[in-house]
């Protein structure tokens, strides 16, 4: 579907949400591929790996069952390597997802309640809030867009490959705003009970977030050609 799209109105050639695709049930490896805007995905059930691999626009949204009985924020739902090279688009999970979670991402924003090890490796764009804990190996060589964190348990930075990345408390006002919408949205995509509870007492869980965001690039220092040239020249020739 997102190839046709492409082919007849290109990259942005939809409204957000023109097309709405409801699913239920178990969704094998790749659900959301290559999605186009315009569409967006709504699965009650799980998702396999992959999902929104390559995505250049359009939502996904997962949740799970209505008769789910287990705890959702305490239980994956979307599986492994998740928003794989995505350039755009959004995604909202009602539950953990596996492990690197948004590896290689490169424009998509998402939220998600928790992830296994590795999550935002390799990553150049986008956003990331994750409301719930992380595996090890958090942003190793992530280097680019952001990423929100909920550190409850007071230990996220131990699990935070800190060689291209920092860690910093979420302080300003633009920030906080900004985080806090986001979580709003997740609320009304996926009643999340976790996010309900967030919001419900700001004060108390604003300083909990930690942001995460790539080390400043080293300056670039110019080289002097001309410098160069004029002392080399002045050496007599070597034979």
């Amino acid at each position: 579907m997102s190839g046709e799209i492409g082919y007849r109105f290109g990259d942005y050639g939809l409204p957000a949400g023109l097309i709405e695709l409801r699913l239920k049930g178990s969704a094998g490896q790749s659900l959301g591929a290559f999605l186009a805007q315009g569409v967006k995905i709504i699965l009650s059930g799980e998702a396999n790996d992959y999902v929104g691999k390559g995505m250049c626009g359009g939502e996904i949204i997962v949740t799970p069952p209505p008769n789910a009985r287990y705890v959702v924020n305490q239980n994956v739902i979307i599986g492994n390597t998740v928003l794989y090279g995505a350039t755009g688009g959004t995604l909202h999970a009602l539950g953990r997802a596996g492990e690197r979670f948004a590896v290689r991402n490169s424009g998509a924003t998402a939220v998600v309640e928790g992830t296994g090890d590795h999550c935002c490796e390799y990553m150049t764009n986008g956003i990331v809030l994750v409301l719930g804990l992380t595996g090890k190996n958090f942003a190793a060589g992530m280097s680019g867009g952001f990423a929100y964190v909920l550190d409850e348990d007071g230990l996220f930075e131990t699990r935070v490959n800190q060689e291209m990345v920092t860690i910093q408390n979420v302080t300003d006002a633009g920030d906080l705003e900004f985080l806090k919408s986001l979580i709003t949205q997740h609320f009304e995509k996926t009643t999340s009970f976790k996010a309900q509870t967030i919001l419900a007492d700001w004060a108390a869980f604003a300083p909990k977030f930690k942001k995460v965001v790539p080390h400043a690039p080293a300056p670039v220092i110019p080289l002097v050609t001309g410098q160069i040239a004029q002392k080399t020249s002045a050496e007599p020739a070597k034979v």
